[in-house]
């Protein structure tokens, strides 16, 4: 009987390298079900750039990991166990960073909507301004009475705080960025720490904008609208949450503000009182007295909102406003502040995470994260 060898095995082909993107799009998201459909949907759309997306399920316990995993071609990853002294979304964020493969990464919230094209722009502004960070204030859309009310005057106050021209001015000395929209140039990124030199600070964003600045990097920042809109909040309990853990950050003198502007708000009604009373005695001069509202109308417009919204910021927003600074103030002499779930506990600088509704043993002192406060 003659053997027959066995006929040789086929040359392996080799497999089809995975192109390299150009972004990495990096999106941490904490039970976001009702937002991160419409946010994934703009994003796969995105054309004109290689992209990839990442998003990072930190511990959702709703349908925020499946309705990720519904779009083909987004990669879905659960960060590393949060370390004591981090946040969470920074937890997140660095762990989407370490497995992403491009030289360019956004870092955007799960809350946002990306206009058509909106990626590639951004891509194309980021080198032509030769940032290494870019950063955009989306568009806020606001639908309950709240966000109508508050929203607008907390974006007109950010942006006397932090004047886009004055960051995009390297020499300023104010540095800013707005987290729901961060594209870095990742060797920058790397090259001053990325994330994991923030990872213990709770307002992130600014952090990281004036760590870039610290180290020589571009900053470029500015109102977004035409690239990014969100809707941050979707009612007075969020919204509440969401400014008490970070208005005394933001604001150098909380509660000097919140003076202000209860004053500013009884002025505008007291001045319009003043108008509509010499309206009906026909001392028309009084009516001069009605430009007051103009004036802090003026101020309020810059926050790119509507008509109506700013009339209600007036009308409603200023104590409101009040209200939260005084409320983040106290939070934050406490040493807590909660979110997502997250109760966090501050001593020298570092954030130590409870379970929300855990209240500290003790009072703690006044947190360091204000170092980050910008100085005008």
């Amino acid at each position: 009987m003659t053997d027959h060898p066995l006929p040789a095995a086929p040359p392996e082909s080799p497999s089809p390298e995975v192109p390299i993107p150009e972004v990495s799009i990096i999106i941490p998201a904490r039970n976001e079900e009702s937002s991160l459909g419409a946010c994934l949907q703009s994003l796969t759309a995105q054309i004109g750039v290689a992209f990839e997306i990442i998003v990072v399920d930190d511990g959702s316990t709703d349908r925020t990991r499946e309705l990720a995993q519904s779009f083909a071609g987004v990669r879905v990853i659960s960060p590393e166990p949060l370390p004591d002294s981090w946040t969470g979304k920074n937890n997140a964020v660095i762990a989407g960073a370490k497995v992403a493969r491009a030289q360019w990464l956004l870092f955007t919230d799960a809350d946002t909507v990306h206009l058509p094209g909106s990626l590639a722009r951004a891509l194309a502004e980021a080198k032509k301004e030769r940032a290494d960070l870019l950063s955009y204030s989306p568009e806020q859309v606001v639908v309950t009475f709240a966000e109508r009310a508050v929203m607008p005057i907390v974006f007109a106050e950010l942006a006397a705080q932090y004047p886009p021209h004055k960051v995009r001015d390297q020499g300023s000395g104010i540095a800013a960025a707005n987290g729901q929209y961060i594209l870095v140039r990742r060797a920058a990124y790397e090259d001053a720490g990325g994330h994991a030199a923030v990872a213990k600070e709770i307002l992130e964003d600014v952090a990281l904008a004036r760590l870039f600045r610290h180290e020589g990097k571009r900053v470029y920042f500015r109102y977004g609208g035409d690239a990014v809109c969100t809707r941050m909040y979707r009612n007075w309990a969020q919204l509440r949450e969401g400014w008490t853990k970070n208005l005394a950050l933001l604001f150098p003198h909380a509660q000097r503000l919140a003076v202000r502007s209860s004053v500013l708000w009884l002025a505008a009604w007291g001045t319009l009182g003043v108008a509509v009373v010499g309206a009906a005695s026909q001392h028309f001069v009084w009516i001069a007295f009605a430009l007051v509202w103009c004036l802090v109308y003026r101020r309020i417009r810059v926050a790119h909102f509507s008509t109506a919204n700013n009339l209600i910021a007036i009308a409603c927003g200023l104590p409101m406003f009040a209200y939260l600074l005084l409320r983040s103030g106290k939070a934050h002499a406490n040493g807590q502040v909660s979110w997502k779930g997250r109760a966090y506990n501050v001593v020298g600088g570092s954030t130590r995470i409870t379970p929300a509704g855990i209240q500290a043993q003790k009072p703690i002192p006044r947190i360091e994260q204000q170092k980050l406060r910008t100085e005008n």
